[in-house]
């Protein structure tokens, strides 16, 4: 995600509203687990931006450093990630930017960047994926919905070189798949999507 991309904004309003695209949430069955404080966090901070992330925006802006945020009523995908685990105190363009500082090289070199950008590096999908990687929050990438908890993070290849990401939601589908919080186009929702793309990364970064 660098500046406005028309054909790539075109494509994804396409693929948000096209009949391949899953279910909006109404009424899924919140599951029952008691979740660890900071779970309980991300999660229902993830949730929180539905009703108020209202848009989507890839614009490069130049942000505050730590802490910087782009207005709460737009954002990108990587944006949910970011505000919800700040809520649980963990600031992901710190964390990103401290690390690209001690390894830059470790991280994609897709930009044509020299060096980190505090501006950017956060907001980018292939990033996170670095980083989360190399925190040792990996896990196993499966086709089983039991196997991602409320409060993970999954990565997924859209196709033509785009990447996504979401958080994973308490609340279920009737076939048991847990649901995702993300913005692919038109502001944060809840909507059954885990497997709807392929999945290239998993994360598990509260316990």
């Amino acid at each position: 995600m660098t500046r406005p991309k028309p054909l790539l904004a075109l494509w994804l309003l396409a693929l948000a509203t096209g009949p391949s695209f899953g279910q909006a949430a109404e009424s899924p069955s919140a599951g029952t687990r008691e979740l660890p404080p900071a779970v309980r966090t991300v999660v229902d901070s993830a949730k929180a931006q539905i009703h108020v992330t209202t848009e989507y925006d890839p614009s490069y802006v130049r942000l505050s450093y730590p802490g910087g945020d782009v207005p709460p009523e737009t954002g990108v995908c990587a944006d949910v990630i970011i505000r919800a685990f700040r809520k649980a105190g963990v600031d992901l363009q710190k964390e990103i930017h401290e690390d690209m500082a001690r390894k830059f090289t470790a991280y994609p070199q897709r930009w044509g960047l020299k060096r980190p950008d505090t501006n950017i590096d956060h907001r980018r999908v292939p990033n996170l994926m670095t980083f989360f990687r190399r925190a040792g929050k990996e896990l196993p990438i499966t086709a089983q919905a039991g196997d991602y908890l409320p409060g993970d993070v999954v990565a997924w290849d859209l196709g033509g070189g785009v990447t996504h990401i979401g958080i994973v939601s308490e609340d279920r589908s009737g076939g048991g798949r847990r649901w995702m919080v993300h913005n692919i186009g038109r502001g944060a929702r809840l909507e059954d999507v885990m497997f709807s793309w392929k999945v290239i990364g998993h994360y598990r970064y509260f316990r």
